[in-house]
């Protein structure tokens, strides 16, 4: 069957319908079919449709003025070829469950396309996982790499609950002394500190404290610190953290986040992230997590190589990106489709 190309959608004339009832392409109305140019460019070089002075080279150097272009179809044939039925909108594609289609069932997921080079704006991602979640869909970021291969991923915000064995939270407090940004505290005068998943032997008799869990227990009243015998206040030990840790504030209010929800963070460096993230009774880390002031971007390849260490290593990846008090927590997880 002939189509025609206005610079924007090829339209096909009554007999293109049968492709919207067969394979749902495109979107049908007064007798015409309208396919948007990534289903018209799958259809061209499948044979399905013809388009008279065009073949595939011609059309995409046409469509290639739009610069994203390419990707997006590159995604689309991708999820085709597994046999899914989609369509363009709200966001890059609607895509229906296998065996379903427009007019004969519901999208389920929503399809954002990126490069590995594109930003990810935290901000907006949350925004469009919310509103999927309103529209009952499930949100997933398609991203190419430079080479045209493909990974999907399902993106969640706030789908994080308390661990099935809480770690438990003590009221007992202690003192510790100061040095510099390190703290310590004696184990006899805190057993508690090490069953509740705090801080890291020195030697038998003190215990060091991680600037992040030392505010956190400052802010609890568990915890008065002391530096050459004098009290030392909250803010005046952030500001000397601060001095070795830029990110001490946003850190400090993922720590406090996490611990108030029943988990026990600790150290993530050796992850390359904030936290690595432990269930009640610190027996196996969980999560990695990493705090994002407001506003962060990051790129699609730093994502990326964030989620893939955290799978080899079985544990889920985290954002928590901190505005003001609150915390949004955005998981990024490969799926195959």
């Amino acid at each position: 069957m002939k189509a025609r190309f206005d610079g924007t959608w090829l339209w096909l004339g009554q007999d293109g319908l049968s492709l919207y009832e067969s394979g749902g392409y495109g979107r049908p109305g007064k007798g015409k079919l309208r396919l948007a140019p990534e289903e018209g460019l799958y259809l061209l070089v499948r044979r399905r449709i013809e388009l008279p002075g065009y073949d595939f080279e011609r059309l995409l150097q046409e469509l290639s003025e739009d610069p994203v272009f390419f990707r997006r179809y590159l995604v689309y044939r991708d999820l085709r070829e597994r046999g899914y039925a989609l369509q363009t909108g709200p966001h890059d594609f609607r895509v229906f469950r296998r065996g379903e289609r427009p007019g004969k069932g519901q999208s389920y997921y929503l399809v954002r396309v990126l490069a590995e080079r594109d930003l990810v704006d935290f901000v907006r991602v949350t925004a469009e996982v919310e509103t999927a979640g309103n529209m009952r869909k499930t949100y997933l970021i398609a991203a190419v790499d430079d080479e045209g291969e493909l990974t999907y991923y399902e993106v969640k915000v706030d789908h994080i609950a308390g661990p099935e064995d809480e770690t438990p939270a003590g009221k007992e407090t202690t003192r510790g002394e100061a040095f510099g940004p390190v703290a310590l505290v004696r184990t006899d005068t805190a057993p508690w500190i090490d069953m509740e998943g705090y801080g890291k032997p020195l030697d038998h008799e003190r215990v060091m404290l991680s600037p992040a869990e030392v505010l956190y227990l400052m802010d609890e009243g568990r915890l008065a610190l002391t530096e050459k015998g004098t009290p030392l206040g909250r803010e005046a030990y952030q500001a000397v953290a601060a001095e070795v840790d830029s990110e001490i504030t946003e850190k400090t209010a993922l720590y406090t986040d996490l611990r108030r929800r029943g988990y026990a963070p600790k150290t993530g460096y050796k992850f390359g992230h904030h936290f690595r993230v432990y269930g009640g009774g610190v027996k196996h880390s969980l999560m990695l997590a990493h705090a994002l002031p407001a506003g962060t971007t990051l790129t699609m390849a730093a994502i990326s190589r964030s989620v893939r260490l955290a799978h080899s290593v079985k544990k889920k990846m985290l954002f928590g990106c901190v505005h003001n008090n609150d915390i949004r927590y955005i998981e990024f997880a490969r799926i195959k489709m």
